[in-house]
C-alpha cells in the first residue's frame, strides 16, 4: 500500500498519465471516491498516457466507454449498476485481457473478474474537514490517494507509478 498526496489537479492527471504508461492489457484499476474527487480526471490522465487521442469524459449514463490507444482503455462508470446481472450484462470479461479496464465505483461490484486489481482510493476534503471553510473548497484541493494492489501484475503497476512520481509519494 502506497500513498500519494496529490495537490492539484494536474498532479491528479499526471498520476493518471503514469499509470497509463505503465500499464499493459489485461489491468484492472478501480477508482473509489466521493463525487468530485477526481476519478474521471484521473481517467483522463490514463487516457492521455495510452495515447487516447479523443475527449474522455464520465460514462454515468451510457455505464461505459470504449476508448482506442495503444492498446483500447475500457472506461466503467458502476455508481447506477445495482446488481450482478447489470454488471455481467457489459460483458467485461470479455474486453479484459486485451485493454485496460478502469472502473469508477467498482468496489464491491467487479473485483470478480480478476484475482489481479489496482484499488485507489481517492480521498478529499470535505466541508467539515479542519481549517476548510466549504466556500475554500474547490477543484484544486489537495487529494490523497492510497494505491492498494492486489496482485503480483498491480504491485508492479503500483511500483511503477510510485517510481514515475517520486516527488508525490509520503514518505512514512
Amino acid at each position: 500500500m502506497a500513498r500519494i498526496e496529490v495537490p492539484t489537479v494536474d498532479d491528479i492527471h499526471r498520476v493518471g498519465r503514469a499509470i497509463g504508461e505503465h500499464a499493459m492489457p489485461g489491468d484492472l484499476v478501480m477508482l473509489n471516491g466521493p463525487l468530485g474527487a477526481g476519478k474521471t480526471t484521473m481517467t483522463q490522465g490514463i487516457a492521455d498516457g495510452l495515447g487516447v487521442s479523443e475527449q474522455v469524459s464520465s460514462p454515468t449514463f451510457v455505464i461505459a466507454h470504449i476508448h482506442p490507444g495503444r492498446f483500447d482503455l475500457v472506461h466503467v462508470d458502476a455508481y447506477r449498476l445495482e446488481s450482478m446481472d447489470e454488471l455481467d450484462a457489459l460483458d467485461l470479461d470479455a474486453s479484459l485481457e486485451d485493454s485496460l479496464t478502469v472502473v469508477e465505483w467498482g468496489a464491491g461490484k467487479v473485483e470478480s473478474l480478476t484475482g489481479s486489481r489496482l484499488e485507489i482510493d481517492i480521498e478529499r476534503p470535505v466541508g467539515g474537514d479542519a481549517d476548510l471553510d466549504p466556500e475554500d473548497l474547490g477543484a484544486d484541493e489537495p487529494r490523497i490517494l492510497t494505491l492498494r494492489p492486489h496482485g503480483e501484475r498491480a504491485e508492479a503497476l503500483a511500483d511503477a507509478i510510485r517510481s514515475a512520481v517520486p516527488d508525490l509519494v509520503e514518505r512514512t
